[in-house]
């Protein structure tokens, strides 16, 4: 993309992906340690190890593992939801028209990171497809989710104590319910209006007209078996098959409805549950090893921003105004609204030795030849050995 907008002629072209190789290769075996490093703290809280538990691990890697975590999805451009956020989330309108419902009781811990937050429209349909409507609501790109369970927890398929760490693609706000493992399907208002009101009419007409005799009849035994009635009552054949068919009538009926629910509540978890089959992306240790490429990156990508901007500018520049021309940039030439991060950009060129700054703030970055002879001496160090 920067290659595209001209800047440099074909010597400089090659030369820079000269540097932006070098770049990478330099984030990429800095980060490595970075992915030990988690390894290590993830170790013994990994509910799918194939490893035992020796007595080398202890409880301290749990902290460690989450403020490492935190860091790293940090790097990665991803933003803690804060408990107002979460909240405000579980207080709007589902986009699925489920009603979710959380039993946070069971956690000892819960964080949720979020990136690439838009808002976005779908055509939904009411009323048995027979009316479409579009609504607009707030999408998140990709959410983690991080839960440690209390000691005491019950939840079945997790042992008390045990973590779940995933990563989720293109989950509606409204609708982050759906990611935490004890979610509870439960029914709208209109969802038991549905189930009620049928039930009820056909209560009453199963009542009205398989049952009234039979009902006239069992009134009659009861009143004489409780001496309220002094006539006694006479079954006879015919009477005791109109009774039998009648509670046949009404067993069938309870049943009937009974399946209803069930077979309503099975279409919401139905669909609860492909919702999370086509949003997932990973579990547990796989989470953090598609973060650490994320944040690589997320890394090299404001680095190679930051340096092309600054070596084919021919203005100087200081820190808003590069911070500037880069959204401009991509707000013109890709359509693409964003807040660049220049501060963390110019931090990894200038720890790097690629930029520096003047007494009155303007910057500036080494050349191409230079820059690839800093880089690769610093792939050079990494590795030496007397």
């Amino acid at each position: 993309m920067c290659i595209a907008t001209g800047g440099l002629s074909g010597g400089g072209q090659m030369r820079f992906r000269e540097v932006c190789r070098l770049l990478q290769s330099v984030f990429h075996f800095e980060y490595h340690d970075n992915l030990e490093a988690l390894k290590d703290a993830y170790a013994p809280l990994n509910p799918d190890r194939d490893t035992r538990k020796v007595g080398v691990f202890t409880g301290a890697g749990q902290t460690s593992f989450v403020d490492q975590l935190a860091l790293l999805l940090d790097k990665a451009n991803y933003e803690k939801l804060s408990d107002d956020a979460l909240q405000q989330a579980f207080d709007e309108a589902s986009l699925f028209r489920l009603k979710l419902d959380v039993d946070f009781d069971a956690f000892e811990e819960v964080l949720l990171f979020v990136r690439g937050e838009s808002t976005r429209t779908e055509i939904v349909r009411r009323y048995f497809g027979l009316y479409r409507k579009e609504i607009e609501f707030v999408n998140f790109d990709r959410v983690v989710i991080y839960i440690r369970f209390r000691d005491d927890s019950d939840l079945r398929m997790q042992k008390p104590g045990s973590t779940l760490l995933k990563l989720f693609q293109n989950v509606p706000k409204a609708d982050v319910e759906m990611l935490f493992p004890n979610t509870r399907v439960g029914m709208r208002a209109i969802d038991k209006l549905m189930i009620g009101v049928p039930a009820v009419l056909g209560g009453g007409i199963v009542l009205t007209t398989k049952l009234g005799t039979s009902l006239v009849l069992l009134g009659a035994l009861v009143g004489f078996w409780l001496g309220l009635r002094s006539q006694p009552v006479e079954l006879d054949e015919a009477a005791l098959l109109g009774l039998v068919a009648g509670l046949g009538a009404l067993g069938s009926f309870i049943w009937k409805q009974f399946v209803n629910f069930k077979t309503r509540k099975l279409t919401f978890m139905q669909a609860l549950t492909q919702n999370l089959y086509f949003r997932n992306l990973d579990n547990n240790a796989g989470v953090f090893h598609r973060l650490i490429d994320d944040a690589e990156e997320e890394e090299c990508k404001e680095a190679i921003l930051a340096y092309y901007f600054l070596l084919t500018s021919t203005e100087r520049l200081n820190e808003q105004a590069l911070d500037r021309e880069v959204e401009r940039w991509f707000a013109e030439r890709w359509a693409t609204h964003l807040d660049f991060e220049v501060d963390d950009a110019l931090r990894k060129l200038m720890v790097l030795g690629l930029a520096k700054r003047d007494a009155d703030g303007m910057l500036h970055v080494v050349d191409l030849d230079e820059a690839c002879t800093i880089l690769d001496r610093r792939w050079d160090e990494y590795f030496s050995f007397e």
